[in-house]
């Protein structure tokens, strides 16, 4: 069984129209419906939001790591931006999320960074669970 390292923990209300906040109360959000699924616009976050940031975080740790192993350091400036797509299913049975990284890492060659990017989709517990359930596009930018 594997060792656990570190859980987080956070308790919602009100489903994509409430509220959201971990524990410790470091985050603590208003969740509100996209108007492009039937939201009213209302200021707040959203799963899809919360996700993008997490998997941004998590692959950019994942790429830094990877670049260590391998003797390099990524420049301070390099960036993820995660696009999390909410879709329908294929089966009409619900829904589904997709996943899209844009990779920029300035002033590093291209080959390099693709290696480093092959390597962090193996670290990283993010590209792991989408391997078990939702598609990911990596698009090295």
């Amino acid at each position: 069984m594997p060792k656990i390292m570190y859980t987080a923990r956070a308790t919602s209300t009100g489903g994509r129209s409430g509220h959201g906040a971990t524990d410790d109360g470091v985050l603590d959000v208003t969740l509100t419906t996209p108007k492009e699924i039937g939201g009213d616009g209302a200021r707040g976050t959203n799963p899809e939001q919360l996700f993008a940031v997490g998997y941004s975080a998590c692959f950019l740790g994942a790429m830094k790591a990877a670049a260590r192993k391998s003797g390099d350091t990524l420049p301070e400036d390099a960036k993820i931006t995660a696009e999390v797509s909410f879709t329908d299913r294929e089966d009409g049975q619900g829904f589904w999320i997709a996943a899209k990284l844009n990779i920029d890492v300035p002033g590093m060659d291209k080959a390099k960074v693709d290696d480093i990017v092959k390597r962090a989709h193996v670290i990283c517990p993010y590209s792991e669970v989408s391997r078990k359930g939702f598609n990911v596009e990596l698009n090295v930018v």
